[in-house]
């Protein structure tokens, strides 16, 4: 249960983040929004991580130095949702991401890529995949359809 109160949590978070981003993106470009969210990423959490942790945040036993570049990562990914959203809305663009998420966790987990644990690849978790672009596509084409008749109505309005 606390697991799932995590996971609807960032939902919330990114949801917002999202938007957040493509909003000051519109008004101060790309590279200041890139810039703007990681470095308030990075000192929010270095100076929480000082104050839970300490000197032992910096404790790195373990931790292969391949996965530092995950910040890297971070350039990449607010460099897309921002265009995403930009180019096909907030709704859609979210959408795809999340279902590029489930289809991507599913191949390394099933390939046990990245140190994971190999998971079988099951035609129910595919079907499940699956589905969901369904969705997406039913949600996207049924908003065309219920768009482009109410431009067309207010086409008719203006006509009249």
């Amino acid at each position: 249960m606390v697991g799932l109160a995590w996971a609807l949590g960032v939902g919330l978070l990114l949801s917002l983040q999202n938007l957040f981003n493509y909003k000051v993106d519109q008004k101060a470009g790309m590279w200041t929004t890139t810039t703007l969210i990681l470095a308030m990423g990075f000192s929010s959490s270095f100076l929480l991580g000082l104050g839970f942790k300490g000197a032992n945040m910096f404790r790195l036993e373990g931790v292969e130095i391949w996965h530092g570049f995950s910040g890297l990562i971070g350039v990449g990914i607010v460099t897309c949702i921002v265009q995403g959203i930009k180019r096909l809305g907030p709704t859609y663009a979210i959408s795809i991401v999340l279902c590029a998420q489930l289809a991507f966790a599913m191949l390394w987990d099933s390939l046990g890529l990245f140190g994971l644990q190999r998971v079988p690849l099951e035609p129910a978790k595919v079907a499940g995949v699956l589905l969901l672009v369904a969705g997406i596509l039913v949600f996207k084409l049924g908003a065309r359809g219920s768009h482009e008749s109410r431009s067309d109505d207010a086409n008719t309005e203006q006509m009249a």
